[in-house]
């Protein structure tokens, strides 16, 4: 008796990019094809974070996507929750590394060079993007190059053999645990932490609470909108973030350092930093 053989059919990244219509989105979408994870109201909720977590051109969308899929996959991947955490961040900071060495940059400002909260900058962009089939675009071009480069990052940051102290923290785990979410769900942000990867950019808080909350109104009204300036949820995440951080938004400003480990993170979590931000943002 012959067995059956199923081959997964690979996506295409600048279709799947126009389908979803957030390079965020897409990115989730497509390393969740590759790890056999199917999460659309989870994808859908990380549509926030494109043009550089809420339009403000910090991390490219595509990291914050890409480190929530890796997330989601380390739950499913480690029964133990402290190594699905760890192994998300080190997953998370080979994306940002994969990233960097193919762009030089991770903001989404100096790729795209758009400003996404102006409507005229949005209008002429999208208009260039569909009048040239969408060969203007840099950031249809980069998916179509980067998305081999991320899905081999994620296999190896999931499959590394790395040391940590336990229990290990997530200073975005410890944010959706204290929103309400579930241990999946704060597993699935783990890799966010201290601005994704370890990196010291835009606060991996501030995009697990926006994450977060977009999740929780989609699953009340699927009709919500994703756009930051249409969506006051969103915009009230932001201004509590604001006033708790003087209008600073990386990680290594607001901490006043960088972290060189996950157990350097872990240990300033446990220790009380970035407290009075998670609870902040938990309330928001």
């Amino acid at each position: 008796m012959q067995t059956e053989v199923t081959i997964k059919k690979s996506l295409n990244p600048r279709k799947t990019f126009w389908e979803c219509g957030a390079c965020s989105h897409t990115m989730y979408h497509l390393l969740n094809h590759e790890f056999d994870n199917v999460k659309p109201n989870e994808e859908k909720a990380s549509d926030m974070l494109a043009g550089g977590i809420a339009q403000k051109g910090h991390q490219c969308g595509m990291l914050w996507g890409g480190s929530l899929a890796i997330g989601t996959e380390a739950f499913r991947k480690f029964d133990d929750k402290n190594k699905a955490i760890a192994m998300a961040i080190n997953a998370s900071k080979l994306l940002m590394d994969s990233f960097y060495k193919r762009t030089k940059t991770v903001n989404c400002r100096d790729i795209a060079k758009v400003d996404w909260e102006n409507k005229f900058d949005f209008a002429i962009y999208m208009l260039k993007t569909i009048a040239h089939g969408f060969v203007y675009s840099p950031c249809f071009n980069l998916i179509v190059k980067w998305t081999p480069e991320a899905v081999e990052a994620a296999d190896k940051g999931l499959s590394e053999n790395i040391v940590f102290n336990k229990p290990c923290v997530s200073c975005s785990t410890e944010l959706v645990k204290k929103m309400g979410g579930t241990e999946e769900e704060s597993v699935m942000v783990a890799g966010f932490a201290a601005g994704i990867g370890l990196s010291g950019n835009a606060c991996g808080a501030l995009g697990a609470a926006i994450w977060y909350k977009m999740l929780e109104l989609g699953k009340k009204n699927p009709e919500v909108s994703q756009k930051f300036m249409d969506n006051p949820d969103a915009k009230k995440v932001l201004r509590a973030f604001y006033m708790q951080t003087d209008s600073e938004m990386l990680c290594k400003n607001i901490c006043k350092r960088n972290f060189n480990s996950i157990d350097e993170h872990s240990e300033y979590i446990k220790n009380g930093g970035c407290s009075q931000l998670i609870e902040a943002l938990s309330k928001s």
